[in-house]
């Protein structure tokens, strides 16, 4: 069966065909329903942390916390 006739029967292009075969081809299925779970768990936790710098800087804003001037050795400073 030609490419162009399965993406035709699956109502997707022949582009996405090949992005996935690419991303999933030689996976077998647990392999790829795994990385599907690792992703969208990837997902979460990134916005997790999103979540959280958001929350640190409007307490920071709220207290008035003033951001650390970035020192480039890791000895302290001679004030």
């Amino acid at each position: 069966m030609a490419v162009a006739e399965i993406c035709r029967k699956g109502g997707f292009s022949d582009a996405t065909f090949y992005k996935w075969r690419a991303k999933f081809g030689g996976m077998e299925v647990s392999d790829a329903r795994r990385l599907r779970e690792l992703e969208a768990e990837n997902a979460k936790l990134k916005s997790l942390l999103a979540e959280a710098h958001l929350d640190m800087h409007a307490l920071k804003s709220v207290l008035g916390v003033k951001r650390q001037p970035h020192r480039s050795s890791g000895k302290p400073s001679a004030s």
